[in-house]
């Protein structure tokens, strides 16, 4: 192309053949479908399973049957998108062929409105490798096309194009595309993955498993045993908790792509393949579990408790009323119980009640803050969600009173002889009822005001005032221990 984006050798004897998934699109519509096909119903899951005994063909069949995605929500390739515009206007033919389903294809191809033709796979016949460049030969004539694709698998098609075109490919396929064809430009350089990996496993949401270690600090047990225990269990936790947050992502990737931020997300925009989270789901989930099994089956159960409760959350309890609030509330408290039953420390039925009303308290601020931004943006219902955004306040409601019962359980507890066997004062313990009462006030006023992250613990772990409120509270228990 010359720099006004116009091809300088005619065009108009060739078609233009453009690959669908990891070319046109940063995605793969096998896995796409798959998704959204579990995220509708789990047992489709299991429905799609049968009929690969069809072969990949009818497994894409199928799956766009059970899960059907709007084309509008995908993550298209920009570059690949104006070399089409500039293809068409140069005069050029373009045709979309790929191995997805021949429906999948044609809806695609409709709502861009820049293809001739579009061709897919038929329920019988995979459209991929030299099956595809065989249907290009036989459509257009060796030499008399040219294609754009991305995989090992386009190697074929292009030894057959008039040009080459590759998309985000790595060096070496770079190298066997130019040997293949004799004409071959390269576009939308490949994609570091590394970031989108870590960004996708949420290590930032790590912080919350700091709780497994609130029984031992509760209970001033600091011995290395102890604290060796506590942080196994908190490694175990952040790797079934990364593994919960990629199938969350998975299963949600049409909700993050119709919210203003989380379409960012790396599975979402498409920056980190479904299939690198389809493998790493279940390997994190086992390498979690293998972890809490060298701390006995106690610990193994309770983190069976948290995954299921976890999973039941993506896949139905988040878009229940309330309940969604109280799941992810006990999701909170569960870090705790694990803390406890790995170190072999009894939990205070005062800790679990204050867990339970201020963890109650977090989770109504997140819907809160949803719903705040959702009315921003002019909706009347939360996406994914059981609830109108005429029902904030009642929901503002909610994280207050609950923060508030909180902070009197603790009150309550500050005035047990347990308290008094610990501490060797008392007194410098009630700052820290004062310091909550000001930081939940704080944080719902913030939330109220459209200026809460969707998390509030990721929000307070950036927050300074938050960071000093934590360190005052800190010091409010270290001076209790050692006045």
């Amino acid at each position: 192309m010359d720099d006004s984006g116009v091809f300088e050798t005619d065009t108009r004897d060739l078609v233009l053949v453009v690959d669908l998934d990891g070319t046109l699109i940063r995605t793969d519509m096998l896995y796409e479908t798959f998704w959204a096909a579990v995220s509708q119903r789990w047992t489709n899951g299991f429905a799609a399973a049968m009929s690969l005994a069809g072969g990949r063909a009818a497994l894409k069949r199928r799956l766009e049957a059970l899960g059907a995605v709007d084309p509008a929500s995908l993550p298209y390739d920009q570059d690949v998108l104006s070399y089409l515009r500039a293809w068409r206007l140069g005069g050029g033919r373009v045709a979309l062929v790929s191995a997805s389903d021949q429906r999948v294809v044609e809806r695609i191809a409709t709502y861009l409105g820049l293809f001739d033709e579009a061709h897919g796979s038929d329920g019988t016949q995979n459209l991929k490798g030299e099956t595809k460049a065989e249907f290009l030969r036989g459509r257009y004539g060796a030499g008399r096309y040219a294609y754009i694709g991305d995989s090992e698998a386009d190697l074929a098609v292009w030894s057959g194009a008039a040009r080459a075109v590759t998309v985000g490919v790595t060096p070496a396929l770079a190298v066997r595309a130019e040997e293949a064809a004799g004409v071959v430009e390269h576009l939308s350089p490949r994609q570091r993955r590394l970031r989108p990996l870590i960004r996708a496993m949420r290590p930032h949401q790590w912080l919350k498993n700091i709780l497994v270690f609130l029984p031992m600090m509760a209970a001033h047990q600091f011995t290395a045993g102890t604290i060796g225990q506590a942080v196994l269990a908190f490694v175990a936790f952040s790797l079934i908790a990364s593994s919960v947050y990629l199938l969350n992502d998975l299963l949600d990737l049409s909700a993050d792509r119709a919210h203003p931020r989380k379409r960012n997300r790396p599975f979402a925009s498409g920056a980190l393949p479904l299939s690198w989270g389809t493998l790493l789901t279940p390997a994190l989930l086992v390498a979690g579990f293998a972890i809490a099994t060298v701390l006995g089956p106690a610990l193994v159960g309770v983190m069976a408790l948290y995954y299921v409760t976890t999973t039941l959350y993506s896949f139905s309890l988040k878009r229940k009323l309330v309940i969604d609030i109280c799941a992810l509330a006990s999701l909170y408290t569960l870090r705790i119980v694990a803390g406890g039953v790995a170190t072999g420390i009894p939990l205070s039925v005062w800790l679990l009640a204050f867990s339970i009303f201020f963890f109650f308290a977090l989770a109504a601020m997140k819907r809160q803050a949803e719903l705040v931004h959702g009315a921003a943006a002019g909706q009347d219902q939360a996406h994914g969600r059981g609830y109108r955004t005429s029902d904030t306040p009642l929901v503002a409601n909610m994280a207050v009173s609950s923060g508030y019962v909180s902070v009197l359980v603790m009150a309550l507890y500050l005035n047990t002889v347990a308290v008094r066997d610990l501490y060797a004062e008392t007194a410098p313990l009630w700052g820290i009822c004062l310091v909550l009462l000001f930081w939940l006030s704080r944080m719902v006023m913030i939330t109220h005001r459209g200026d809460m992250h969707d998390d509030p613990v990721v929000f307070a772990a950036k927050d300074r005032v938050s960071m000093l409120c934590a360190a005052i509270i800190f010091g409010c228990a270290v001076a209790g221990a050692m006045w």
